[in-house]
């Protein structure tokens, strides 16, 4: 996804925010998050979580931050260096060319077509055409490896005003235990796993997810979309943590890797920082996303202690 020729880019349909499908040669594809923000720019205060800006880097911690926790439940994701004339206005389709246009400062500059930040005053710029972005690999086609998509219990309401029923339902967990696939096996377990996971990175937008078919009820959660990660590194969000703390319940496998790695001998930020040095795109994260991962580890493991 870094050094191969680029053959074709196109918008991918849906989702609220821009995304470019890119094919490269031999079938092989990657879905790329442009850059749109500096990596110090913070989820705005009014901003809903819902109408959060999607950040490329947060794609690439999020990968890398799922191998350390040893979840590897997360597609592999890469920075990389464009050029936005030779490798992806030559290469467009028709409708995305059509949202191309030279800036006042004579950057070159699209924004596509979505629901939020696709219009001329969020528009995406080279520096004057060049533009960093996150590559993801695509996972198996459905022919070769069928997904089912999930709503997640713990959804958030997406509502200005409404909450969902677990902010308000003192016994959701029993309900939702009581419910297949969560009645047995490791589905539950795993979701506890993706709380810790999104807490760390702070993501509140995980409305669903998705499984193998193949393997029924043995399957395991994936790890997808983190765009909305690491927006908030001087806030702890615990809302994120309700399925665990509701049901109190982790794997006794992620409690001993949370307490590896808050003993060390390194931090995880640390591990974070390491693992990301050489991505073309480094450094990936602003300085107190790293200060947060680590704080927010220990209140993970002080809220299983307690």
């Amino acid at each position: 996804m870094v050094t191969l020729p680029i053959l074709h880019v196109a918008q991918k349909e849906g989702g609220t925010q821009f995304k470019l499908l890119v094919e490269y040669p031999n079938d092989i594809k990657a879905l790329m998050k442009p850059m749109r923000f500096p990596r110090d720019q913070q989820t705005l205060p009014n901003h809903f979580y819902f109408t959060d800006y999607e950040r490329h880097n947060a794609e690439i911690a999020a990968f890398h931050l799922d191998r350390i926790l040893g979840f590897r439940r997360a597609m592999p994701v890469t920075g990389r260096l464009l050029n936005i004339t030779t490798e992806i206005y030559q290469v467009a389709d028709d409708n995305l060319l059509k949202t191309f246009f030279i800036s006042p400062a004579s950057n070159l500059c699209f924004h596509g077509k979505c629901v939020y930040y696709c219009d001329t005053s969020h528009a995406i710029c080279g520096n004057p055409d060049k533009l960093e972005g996150s590559f993801a690999a695509f996972l198996p086609t459905f022919e070769t490896a069928n997904r089912k998509t999930w709503r997640h219990p713990w959804r958030r309401s997406y509502h200005k005003r409404r909450k969902a029923q677990w902010e308000t339902d003192a016994n959701y967990c029993s309900m939702v235990r009581d419910i297949p696939p969560y009645d047995e096996g490791r589905r539950l377990l795993d979701l506890m796993d993706m709380s810790v996971f999104d807490f760390l990175t702070g993501n509140m937008d995980r409305h669903h997810y998705e499984t193998f078919k193949i393997y029924g009820n043995n399957t395991f959660t994936l790890h997808l979309d983190h765009g909305r990660g690491f927006g908030k590194p001087f806030h702890d969000e615990l809302t994120i943590l309700a399925p665990m703390l509701q049901c109190c319940m982790l794997r006794k496998k992620t409690v001993r890797k949370l307490l590896d790695l808050h003993n060390g001998p390194k931090s995880l930020s640390q591990l974070l920082r390491e693992s990301m040095q050489m991505d073309p795109v480094s450094p990936i994260l602003w300085e107190p996303h790293y200060e947060a991962l680590d704080r927010r580890l220990a209140i993970i493991l002080q809220v299983n202690v307690a």
